[in-house]
């Protein structure tokens, strides 16, 4: 696969995620991606840089698909409805980052990130799958730790605080955000048309009536992908609560993990350590949602718990676009070696 290029085109590309999507295909190592940029609105025509590239955003066509490998969908849900099928059409395969084609038929979800998993409910993809959602990084972080520690300890149970940073809500998020901090800080009234509450300062374990973002829908979707890529079993002994924290970027989590009978701190360690997840030492700073911006590692730290001998605190932090971005291309790479005598179908 190593030098083959593959053609495809990013949906969405002015968005915070649409940006760190394509300097993460232009950073591969795995595959050449000849790159053509997308989206709608006033921001076509701009100038933008996909790596040390620079590009021109460009308006979607009739015929902006065809000779594409794979499509990115990276921007808005309303965007992905009305031209993925178009997409199709064109003889492309798409990588749903907006979530907005999961329910569809014959769509997986997918992260082939995760090293070994239980049994699945989602089946990997064969030549007739021409749609894959990334699953949510959320679950992605969750079941990387669910894999390792269930694959070694079956008893493995986890019970999961995860804090939702504004970037997953894109530019609009961080902008609502900042805008908030700036007013709390200077007693002005605070814009709410994202969250519809106050998120500066703050931490939310539910948003206003009127907010874009449900985080009990949120939290149902994050435990449906879990469950699809860490398996049925691994779902049945999570407990996840997820809050949303008044930072930037970087998704942060407080795990406990608690097994059937006392484990050594060293071998729990072991056990997380490798690939994508770095264990931290007692005398090494503790992980953060900012020591991991632009890190493509998953920061871990583990702590024994007094009260609980069978249990430990895993603190995590990781860079959440970067880790939606790693695990699309993972998810396009699937695709692509289906088919490596031609043209994705």
């Amino acid at each position: 696969m190593a030098g083959r290029l593959i053609k495809a085109a990013i949906v969405g590309a002015s968005s915070i995620l649409g940006k760190e999507l394509a300097d993460e295909l232009n950073a591969s190592l795995v595959a050449t991606w000849d790159i053509a940029l997308f989206d709608t609105g006033d921001v076509t025509g701009q100038v933008t840089a996909a790596g040390d590239e620079p590009m021109v955003i460009q308006e979607i066509g009739p015929v902006s698909f065809v000779g594409i490998d794979v499509v990115f969908f990276a921007g808005d849900a309303a965007t992905t409805r009305k031209h993925w099928k178009d997409a199709l059409t064109a003889g492309a395969s798409v990588i749903d980052l907006s979530f907005a084609l999961e329910n569809e038929k014959g769509v997986l979800v997918r992260c082939p990130l995760i090293e070994t998993t239980e049994a699945g409910t989602t089946p990997a993809p064969d030549l007739t799958t021409k749609v894959i959602v990334p699953a949510h990084p959320a679950a992605v972080m969750l079941a990387m730790l669910a894999a390792r520690l269930r694959g070694k300890w079956k008893t493995a149970r986890l019970v999961a605080t995860v804090l939702e940073p504004a970037s997953q809500q894109g530019r609009e998020g961080l902008e609502e955000l900042h805008q908030q901090t700036v007013g709390t800080l200077s007693f002005q009234s605070l814009p709410k048309d994202v969250y519809d509450t106050q998120v500066s300062f703050n931490l939310n374990a539910a948003l206003g009536a009127a907010a874009k973002l449900d985080l009990s829908k949120l939290t149902a979707q994050v435990r449906l992908h879990f469950g699809d890529i860490a398996g049925g079993e691994a779902l049945s002994a999570l407990a996840l609560q997820l809050l949303q924290a008044p930072v930037f970027n970087g998704y942060t989590a407080s795990v406990f993990a608690e097994f059937g009978e006392k484990q050594k701190l060293a071998d729990v360690v072991k056990a997380l350590q490798g690939g994508m997840v770095s264990v931290v030492g007692p005398d090494e700073p503790e992980p953060s949602n900012m020591s991991v911006i632009e890190q493509a590692q998953m920061l871990v730290s583990v702590r024994t718990e007094p009260s609980a001998e069978n249990g430990f605190w895993l603190w995590m932090a990781v860079d959440n676009l970067r880790l939606a971005a790693r695990n699309a291309s993972a998810c396009a790479m699937e695709l692509v070696a289906l088919r490596p005598a031609g043209k994705v179908q």
